[in-house]
């Protein structure tokens, strides 16, 4: 019981602070956090050190990609918090498939644009921090009894 509470603690705070960060992202993603995240795009499309001077299309399209990543993980965090905690299948399963189709399409698409750094490093980190509880809790979901 202590392993799954773990996990399912894992899964709740990891996905509070992912919402935190698209929320940071959505307000100011031009802030000394994601600088080294911009500046590798501003050599991959624009090969230059440094995002050019702000314009008000990537300050805008910061706010929805800010706003979509907070949404996911405050939904993802809501289901961590009660019906992953009362384990209810279908909850293991939303976030299985949730990640499942993410995890498809994220890295291929930055493959296809050259972004190696996001689906190298980024993807595979975030993929960990939420394959990880969903591994070690399979059996509390769906052991056979």
């Amino acid at each position: 019981m202590k392993r799954f509470h773990f996990w399912q603690q894992w899964l709740f705070y990891s996905s509070i602070l992912f919402a935190l960060f698209g929320i940071l992202f959505a307000v100011y993603g031009d802030n000394i956090l994601f600088r080294p995240y911009n500046d590798e795009l501003a050599r991959i499309f624009w090969r230059q050190e440094h995002l050019p001077a702000a314009d008000s299309f990537r300050a805008f399209i910061w706010a929805p990609l800010g706003g979509t990543i907070a949404c996911c993980y405050v939904l993802l965090a809501w289901i961590a918090y009660f019906p992953f905690q009362k384990k209810e299948k279908w909850s293991w399963l939303a976030i299985a498939t949730a990640f499942g189709v993410w995890i498809i399409i994220d890295p291929v698409s930055c493959i296809y644009y050259g972004v190696y750094f996001q689906a190298g490093v980024v993807n595979v980190f975030s993929f960990m921090v939420k394959a990880f509880p969903l591994a070690f809790t399979y059996r509390d979901f769906f052991a056979r009894k």
